[in-house]
């Protein structure tokens, strides 16, 4: 009886053991921070020209530009010298800044045309999840925030 058992199972346990082995290919992609391919910084004028076309849809005189220059010159540190340079556009007449209610009615749209205006390109869809949930987790978000923290991001310094 052992044997007939035996016989019956034997040949289902070594046909039924064998792995199938599947071999999948697939493509080698290469992994790294998206930065649009912007490897060359920004000089202080450019800075400071893009960022009131950007903030003002119109052109920077050359005498302001020149002032601005000055200005980040003297004070040496590039990081305090910008922020303070986008903190006084923000705060002058005629700035061109989305309302609450417009960031709010459609957040896709405004994050969007937020990263065309400032970087020149589309979010990842990865980029654009992060931000819709950061806008919609906490009221105190305002387009006015957003705007600085993009002026001040990496890649808005480089071309």
């Amino acid at each position: 009886m052992v044997r007939a058992s035996f016989a019956l199972l034997g040949p289902l346990l070594v046909t039924g053991c064998k792995k199938d082995l599947f071999v999948y290919e697939v493509d080698p992609v290469e992994l790294g921070q998206f930065d649009g391919d912007k490897d060359r910084e920004k000089s202080n004028q450019e800075f400071a020209a893009i960022l009131h076309a950007n903030l003002f849809q119109t052109a920077l005189s050359p005498g302001d530009l020149y002032e601005i220059d000055q200005c980040i010159q003297s004070i040496g540190d590039k990081q305090l010298a910008r922020e303070v340079i986008i903190s006084n556009f923000m705060n002058k007449p005629g700035v061109m800044i989305p309302s609450d209610s417009v960031m709010h009615t459609d957040v896709d749209a405004f994050i969007i045309a937020t990263y065309n205006r400032f970087l020149v390109r589309n979010p990842t869809e990865a980029e654009k999840t992060w931000f819709r949930n950061m806008i919609e987790a906490d009221p105190n978000v305002t387009p006015e925030l957003i705007y600085f923290s993009f002026a001040l991001s990496e890649e808005y310094l480089f071309y």
